[in-house]
């Protein structure tokens, strides 16, 4: 078994979607699939599990098949929680986190990752231009310092990562492969592209 066949893939979808008018991100059809779902399957040849963070129609996520784990932390408290959640309820090593938001990623993501992470328990992908910390592959070591963290009231992906001694991996090649759909005009502007 391959390195990127060890890897738990996780769909981050326990947003409030405040910029999509509070509707549920991950449910959102694009050309007639969920979101969370075109994430899902290009990470599903990529990793060996797939589970679903989510904190709201859990129902409907659990009709995939796939585990869900909802928030241990109450108030959606950003994508830290969630990765945290999933990572203490999950067994697994390595965790693959991305967003629901983000429908084209790359079938060479996961293996990008892993080859280019060094010794870094965190990696996640930079486009070029931004980056893109809720797309990162995370080792399970983390859990203590990410609890902590949080529990000092801190949310800031970017500065939990970098002070964990991880690094940005490039992506600048696939820049259009991280394009996020936050509002329902990104949603629409995305249906009549093709």
């Amino acid at each position: 078994m391959n390195q990127c066949q060890e890897i738990i893939g996780v769909v981050l979808a326990g947003g409030r979607a405040t910029r999509m008018g509070g509707k549920d991100k991950g449910l959102q059809l694009l050309r007639g699939k969920p979101l969370w779902l075109h994430v899902a399957d290009t990470l599903k040849g990529q990793v060996t599990t797939i589970t679903v963070s989510a904190n709201r129609h859990i129902d409907i996520y659990k009709r995939s098949g796939f585990p869900v784990y909802q928030d241990n932390l109450a108030e959606f408290p950003g994508p830290l929680a969630g990765m945290l959640s999933v990572m203490q309820q999950s067994p697994g090593e390595w965790f693959l986190f991305c967003s629901c938001d983000t429908p084209f990623i790359p079938a060479c993501l996961a293996e990008r990752l892993v080859q280019q992470r060094g010794d870094a328990p965190v990696a996640w992908v930079h486009d070029g231009e931004r980056d893109h910390p809720t797309i990162a592959l995370i080792h399970r070591s983390l859990v203590s310092s990410l609890n902590d963290y949080l529990s000092a009231g801190e949310r800031r992906v970017m500065v939990f990562m970098r002070q964990s001694g991880g690094h940005a991996i490039d992506f600048s090649d696939l820049k259009t492969a991280f394009v996020n759909v936050n509002t329902l005009e990104d949603l629409q502007t995305i249906q009549e592209k093709k």
